[in-house]
């Protein structure tokens, strides 16, 4: 479905993240797996897809800096000869309550999860629009539209980026370019499991699906905005949350 497609996924060592990369690949693309910190961890990513028969890569980049995106992107598209797929994935959490939040942490997170959209979406316009063509799928967080105790910096982050998404669609969209967000529920990965077997029933069950999802859950619906299925979507914000938003 995405043969000869090349895939540039930020945040791709681990999580979801991992997960898109791998479906992408699953489904033909060759896929750049963008990482910050553990070059180890997204070797052993792009080892696995390779295992599988697919195509893939690594690039290491800290999506908060806007001049090494520009960086990447260029050397990228210099390897490459062009990117079909953007997905902004990168995230992170410094949580804590608003009233103790340092500006540092409230920074931290903006930098890395709304302006490191910006900055590869900025660096990539110009040549999604010379090939007036492009998927851009951007990860954005129930958190975003629901907000959450605890997480004002990470829920500002997401909020941004669906608003990001939206204006992003508008400007593109004339140039047959398509910008989508997914906003991802309660999944399991590193991060929530971390949290205490207590802490996972009890949001358990505020979901109306009464479970927990799964990376590959976002990964589905990613492969699909990245395909030619979904060509008449633009400006759209995906709830993959069991219902979470309801």
């Amino acid at each position: 479905m995405l043969t000869d497609k090349i895939a540039l996924v930020t945040g791709a060592s681990r999580g979801i993240g991992t997960a898109i990369a791998k479906a992408l690949a699953a489904e033909g693309a060759a896929v750049i797996i963008n990482y910050n910190g553990s070059k180890e961890k997204a070797q052993a990513v792009a080892d696995e897809i390779t295992a599988a028969q697919g195509k893939a890569d690594i690039y290491q980049c800290n999506v908060a800096d806007f001049d090494a995106c520009g960086e990447m992107i260029q050397t990228l598209i210099k390897k490459y000869g062009r990117i079909d797929i953007l997905v902004n994935n990168a995230g992170i959490t410094r949580d804590g309550l608003l009233m103790k939040m340092s500006e540092e942490d409230f920074d931290a997170v903006i930098d890395t999860n709304l302006k490191g959209a910006f900055h590869t979406i900025r660096h990539m316009s110009r040549y999604f629009l010379k090939q007036k063509s492009g998927k851009i799928i951007n990860i954005s967080s129930v958190s975003g539209i629901l907000g959450n105790a605890g997480q004002a910096n990470y829920s500002a982050s997401k909020a941004g980026v669906i608003g990001l998404t939206k204006s992003t669609a508008r400007e593109l969209a004339s140039r047959g370019i398509n910008v989508n967000a997914i906003a991802p529920g309660f999944i399991a990965t590193d991060m929530t499991a971390a949290m205490s077997k207590e802490a996972q029933e009890k949001l358990t069950d505020t979901i109306p699906l009464k479970r927990i999802g799964k990376p590959k859950d976002i990964a589905d619906m990613a492969v699909f905005l990245a395909s030619d299925k979904a060509d008449y979507i633009t400006g759209q914000v995906f709830a993959v949350d069991g219902g979470m938003t309801i």
